[in-house]
């Protein structure tokens, strides 16, 4: 009996599967916190001219505007016809929280002088802008104060309604507290800043033409090949 032969085929080559699809990189995540206005030229930026932008704040009567506006917007709320002390301390309320989080929370950069700063506060928030980021100064002691003793003046002015304590609680809780602790400073939150994947989904294979695998002509087989 004679021993089997060894058949030798056509050596075919085929490209690697990294190298013939391609993909789209994906995050792993929906939700993505980073830091901004880190940089060392962005702080050597911030630290070349004084900033009129934020150190207002610290001038005389600054503190005394907020009780000038509320009081201000209240008498023009009152005008309203059928209008109630409730609903009059509430709209003051929400109407304050809402352009001080707008103003300190929501607003970036500086609207002048931004070319003496090369950019540097584009990033960042009034807020943040504030005694060069420095936390527990006096003005921010008393602009984390402010909304915090006009809600317990709404609270009591609008009889301690369980409706419109909690719409006023959850206001301040938003829109004035949150914003101000010293965790979230520069800090950023981005939803869907990447594709929410984790993994390389193919799009369309493509070959390129030095990639394609050779293909043998049957009638091109010779012994030589069972060798």
């Amino acid at each position: 009996m004679s021993p089997p032969t060894s058949i030798k085929l056509p050596h075919l080559t085929l490209p690697h599967p990294t190298q013939s699809l391609k993909g789209r990189k994906r995050s792993g995540s929906l939700v993505k916190v980073e830091e901004v206005g880190g940089r060392v030229e962005e702080v050597l930026d911030r630290s070349a001219y004084m900033n009129i932008n934020a150190n207002w704040v610290n001038a005389k009567g600054a503190w005394l505007i907020h009780v000038v506006l509320v009081f201000t917007g209240k008498i023009i709320i009152d005008t309203i016809p059928g209008m109630t002390q409730q609903i009059s301390w509430t709209l003051v309320n929400l109407i304050y929280l809402a352009l001080s989080y707008l103003m300190f929370h929501w607003v970036t950069g500086i609207p002048f002088d931004n070319e003496l700063h090369g950019g540097a506060y584009d990033d960042l928030t009034l807020w943040e802008q504030i005694d060069d980021g420095a936390q527990y100064t006096p003005s921010k002691k008393w602009l984390f104060t402010a909304p915090i003793l006009l809600f317990l003046a709404s609270t009591h002015y609008t009889n301690y309604n369980p409706w419109l304590f909690a719409v006023n609680l959850a206001s301040l809780t938003a829109l004035a507290i949150i914003p101000k602790l010293p965790q979230l400073h520069r800090q950023r939150v981005r939803f869907l800043a990447d594709d929410a994947s984790g993994i390389a989904t193919p799009v369309t294979p493509a070959f390129s033409h030095s990639d394609k695998p050779k293909q043998s002509d049957p009638s091109s087989i010779t012994e030589a090949h069972f060798e």
